[in-house]
């Protein structure tokens, strides 16, 4: 069977950097559904939807054409044709994208599509239920986590364009949506029975993509 490497964990753990990492070193295309979450919830506040609505979001998760690019070295996302990677990324998208992902509706739509992705395998996917839900065969399934505070610093230095995004303020809304995710009824971050466990607290991104190839290797 074609490798297929499932990356869940929290925001800030290093899913992104380390998942495209280790799709390099081992050939392999690679996946970010959580910037399909993302680029959904970007369409529905664009849209004027009030996110916290279900019933309303649900009502046109079909309607946005939603595509992700599973290149590691060039990843894209794209909403009705229009490149979407920077506005998914905004303060705005973050704080309102665990009311949008917890809607049945939505979390049915992005799993048929990053299904379709997957397809055979030869693939690395990150999100917070791949391992469970999405691709729950997969024969590496990985949990990156680390401390709540370099998890916020992380955040923070991602969002420094940002003058609002301190430290303190990023680690409150980092806690919000951990909470909100890892309690949602649907498809709940979670890490997996058989996932392998990385904390990369006091870990560079070389040692995390070294960890995971060698869980792969494993595998051949």
């Amino acid at each position: 069977m074609p490798l297929v490497i499932a990356m869940d964990g929290p925001s800030g753990s290093g899913k992104s950097s380390a998942s495209k990492g280790v799709a390099r070193a081992l050939g392999l295309r690679y996946l970010d559904t959580g910037a399909m979450y993302r680029a959904m919830t970007w369409w529905m506040l664009r849209n004027g939807v009030p996110v916290d609505d279900a019933e309303a979001v649900a009502a046109r998760v079909r309607e946005p054409v939603i595509e992700a690019g599973s290149d590691p070295a060039a990843p894209t996302i794209t909403v009705d044709g229009a490149d979407v990677s920077g506005p998914i990324r905004t303060r705005e998208v973050t704080n309102a994208v665990s009311a949008v992902s917890s809607v049945p509706a939505v979390r049915a739509r992005l799993v048929e599509l990053q299904r379709e992705i997957i397809g055979t395998g030869g693939i690395v996917v990150e999100g917070r239920d791949i391992g469970t839900v999405v691709a729950p065969d997969a024969q590496v399934k990985v949990y990156l986590t680390a401390s709540e505070e370099a998890r916020a610093q992380r955040r923070a230095k991602d969002l420094a364009a940002d003058p609002g995004a301190s430290v303190t303020v990023t680690r409150a809304e980092q806690a919000r949506r951990d909470r909100l995710d890892s309690t949602r009824k649907a498809s709940p971050l979670a890490k997996a029975a058989d996932a392998h466990e990385i904390d990369s607290t006091e870990l560079g991104l070389v040692e995390v993509i070294e960890a995971v190839v060698r869980l792969a290797k494993e595998h051949e």
